[in-house]
């Protein structure tokens, strides 16, 4: 006996959902020049924090003591943002006033 409610049965709403999935939004993380960090804490923080090798570290520290800033790396907001207060804790600690921002890409 049938109610016409069961599985299988024509009284089954089926509904197709297609989800659309975005890539997220990526943003950069810039190490600012100022006169009082050293290079060496840079290059420093771009090998503990970005995982950077020395040649990398110190091209991007070039970078930020020539033009001023230099991008360090592209992240996910979360990422980029955690990086970012990382670099502030390593620099206040150290007593240095190393500028670091998170801009979008």
């Amino acid at each position: 006996m049938s109610d016409g409610v069961g599985p299988g049965s024509d009284g089954d709403i089926k509904e197709h959902v297609e989800e659309k999935v975005a890539e997220p939004e990526m943003f950069q993380v810039v190490l600012h020049n100022d006169d009082y960090t050293t290079m060496e804490f840079v290059v420093e923080v771009l090998m503990a924090v970005f995982h950077r090798a020395l040649v990398d570290a110190t091209r991007i520290m070039l970078d930020v003591h020539k033009k001023g800033r230099g991008i360090v790396g592209t992240y996910t907001y979360d990422i980029a943002s955690t990086k970012v207060n990382t670099v502030r804790d390593m620099a206040r600690r150290r007593e240095f006033p190393l500028r670091c921002t998170v801009e979008p890409a």
